[in-house]
């Protein structure tokens, strides 16, 4: 793999299309903290009519919700259903995907795909704003406990981010167990407050608990290049003595180039709590040594799937999770890649079918 060329890599790895292999089913649906089982799951071919499905994200901003996109796109071309798509442009920004949930309505969806915006946001109103419409819960978690949600969500698709955080932990506590010599991290998280950062750092701190891993230094910014950069400045800048800088995407993808426009390159290393399109790059180049996977283009696929299944009076596995796979240089299968990230040359589509 060392002597093919990056650009052939990405087209290789990227050109295969979505499929669902061993995922985990969760029973009783929606019940926290249960382990899911493993199953193989085939999805549908085709779908019996063009159904109305929309899409609501909590945005299209970055890396990982655009290959949520081309994982619905995917398979909603390929079932032959419509497909629109709508995003809020932020977590923040619950008053603009409530207006798109009603969109969804105006249009006449015949189910809905929610992104949520905020796990508790739609407690006690979700069918009111949705009109009855089927909502299936994608990625993030919305909570299901409250009657109004229950009786309104009927599937849906997402994992602990905890899995996440341990995965990242355990890779690190394995190459230092504990007698092995204290090494320091840095930790980028991300967003201290939005998002999955917060059980990604729990896992992770549950993981290294018992290592020669100590943490000495938590930094939260949103994720944009320029928040993760200035973190990773300050960091340098105060010369605090670290061994690895431990990130979301955007941290890890902003360490690669100021380590190596500060030459530290060499003393310090990276590892990332999710992938991207850049930590692929990353891992291909040797500049990153791990980053787990939660497959979301697998995860949006499965999505498409369960909402054509329920209209079609198919089974229905209602909660589904997808397995979390820890990448590393010598460890890019080809078919994790395609279960995970857009091509490269893959934009955001907004429709699939007639208006």
């Amino acid at each position: 793999m060392a002597n093919t060329p990056l650009h052939s890599i990405l087209i290789l790895a990227l050109c295969a299309p979505v499929y669902a292999d061993d995922v985990l089913s969760i029973k009783p649906p929606f019940a926290a903290g249960k382990a899911g089982t493993p199953i193989h799951y085939q999805p549908l071919k085709a779908a019996s009519q063009p159904w109305k499905l929309c899409a609501v994200y909590p945005h299209l901003k970055d890396s990982y919700w655009l290959s949520v996109n081309y994982g619905m796109v995917e398979h909603a071309r390929q079932l032959g259903v419509r497909l629109k798509v709508l995003e809020a442009g932020g977590y923040p920004n619950l008053s603009r995907q409530i207006e798109q949930l009603e969109a969804c309505r105006e249009w006449g969806a015949d189910a809905i795909i929610l992104g949520t915006v905020d796990s508790h946001a739609y407690d006690g109103q979700l069918s009111k704003i949705t009109g009855q419409i089927p909502v299936f819960a994608t990625i993030n978690y919305l909570d299901t406990q409250n009657p109004d949600s229950a009786s309104t969500v009927i599937a849906r698709v997402g994992l602990d981010w905890t899995e996440m955080g341990k995965a990242t932990g355990e890779f690190l506590a394995k190459r230092h167990p504990k007698g092995s010599g204290v090494v320091r991290v840095a930790l980028l998280p991300g967003p201290q407050s939005r998002g999955g950062t917060k059980p990604v750092v729990q896992g992770f701190l549950d993981a290294i608990a018992g290592s020669d891993i100590q943490v000495v230094t938590t930094l939260w910014a949103d994720n944009s290049k320029e928040l993760q950069r200035n973190l990773i400045q300050q960091l340098f800048a105060s010369d605090q003595p670290i061994d690895y800088i431990v990130g979301g995407a955007v941290a890890a993808e902003v360490a690669v180039s100021e380590l190596r426009a500060s030459q530290r390159e060499q003393t310090v290393h990276v590892v990332s709590t999710y992938l991207s399109h850049g930590v692929y790059r990353g891992l291909l180049r040797h500049k990153i040594l791990f980053a787990p996977t939660d497959k979301m283009a697998q995860q949006a696929m499965l999505s498409v799937d369960q909402a054509v299944r329920y209209l079609e009076h198919q089974p229905v596995e209602l909660d589904l999770a997808t397995v979390v796979e820890g990448l590393t240089p010598s460890h890019l299968p080809d078919a994790v890649i395609a279960d995970s990230l857009s091509p490269a040359e893959f934009r955001p589509v907004f429709s699939v079918g007639p208006p």
